[in-house]
């Protein structure tokens, strides 16, 4: 009669090689990873007057859209009704109507420093 081996236990695979990798890959993007700002919004809390020079420039920003000194603008015509209003570098007040959420105030800012405004104001 013909007798085979005693069979072997079977190995158990071991799972730390894996995570230890895994950790290495985490801790390699996190430290590899950008955290600049791509875009920014400088904001700074003014305490000096300022002279006001120009025409009245009051845009305000609500959900249903824009309003220039309180006439209703569309966002693409804002740029061109504000040049003939502000001197080079003017001041631009910017006020957040009736629950208006802060990608539109944003929105409406990148506008208004495309137009050349120096100086955005944002009051409530």
């Amino acid at each position: 009669m013909m007798e085979f081996a005693r069979p072997r236990s079977r190995r158990r695979v071991s799972l730390t090689p894996m995570i230890d990798v895994v950790f290495l890959l985490l801790v390699f993007f996190m430290l590899a990873a950008r955290f600049g700002f791509e875009n920014s919004l400088v904001l700074s809390a003014g305490t000096g007057s300022v002279a006001w020079e120009g025409a009245p420039r009051l845009v305000d920003v609500s959900p249903d859209g824009l309003r220039l000194n309180g006439v209703s603008i569309n966002p693409e015509d804002l740029e061109a009704a504000l040049r003939p209003l502000m001197p080079a570098g003017g001041t631009v007040i910017l006020r957040p109507i009736d629950s208006a959420n802060l990608q539109q105030l944003v929105a409406a800012s990148e506008i208004l420093t495309a137009a050349g405004a120096g100086r955005v104001l944002v009051v409530e």
